[in-house]
């Protein structure tokens, strides 16, 4: 597993990156003229987005690149609050190694106009389009579910959070910068189905347990 961004140049004539077939790697979605913010930088000029099953690899027309491992990426959002950021986005938080530092810092990723790629941990994707957001969401969301976290611990604790329900969302709607989030490692349907029946059982025998105390304390007048 890779941790943190890192550079790529691996592009084929037609200008398509080389994939992993060897791990599995296909193309799941491109979006061109798409671009790309890392940590407080910039946005590099529009470049072409390619989402695979096992990483988000953005190149630009010069041919410069960057990837970054889903295994990597902690969190994706739709931010569309134009006072957080001026351009509605699609922001991800992405773990590194130098993440482990607590003097680890954002504003200390670049240095002599260079950016150090193993610092950045946080980068924002902005479509040319705002109304792909939410399809570029829905593409990570499947992309994440494909690399799920291996560390974590239970799938209670990485739920889905979704931007209009719950106490714990992380927007209302209105001025909040977060629509929709998506912490890795949440949980599937599979989950809940089993939650469900679980749950169904244990209420079958508080039934069963009530009928028995009620036959006894029959037998008992």
């Amino acid at each position: 597993m890779v941790l943190g961004l890192y550079p790529f140049a691996d592009v084929a004539a037609d200008g398509a990156p080389r994939l992993d077939a060897d791990a599995g790697e296909e193309l799941f979605r491109v979006e061109r003229a798409a671009a790309l913010a890392l940590g407080p930088r910039a946005p590099e000029p529009p470049g072409t987005l390619f989402l695979t099953t096992k990483r988000v690899i953005w190149v630009s027309e010069g041919g410069k690149g960057y990837a970054v491992d889903f295994i990597a990426v902690s969190l994706h959002a739709v931010s569309r609050d134009l006072e957080a950021y001026p351009s509605p986005c699609i922001y991800t938080q992405i773990d590194t190694e130098a993440g482990s530092d607590e003097e680890s810092d954002e504003s200390d990723s670049e240095t002599n106009g260079e950016i150090d790629l193993l610092k950045v941990t946080e980068m924002r994707i902005v479509p040319s389009d705002p109304d792909q957001l939410d399809g570029l969401f829905e593409a990570f969301s499947h992309c994440a579910e494909l690399n799920p976290d291996p560390n974590a611990e239970s799938d209670e604790e990485n739920g889905w959070v979704h931007g209009n329900e719950g106490e714990e969302d992380m927007t209302d709607g209105s001025d909040a910068e977060f629509s929709d989030v998506n912490p890795i490692g949440q949980t599937d349907d599979c989950d809940i189905t089993h939650a469900v029946v679980e749950l169904q059982i244990n209420d079958q025998r508080f039934q069963d347990a009530e009928e028995a105390d009620k036959e006894r304390n029959g037998n008992g007048h």
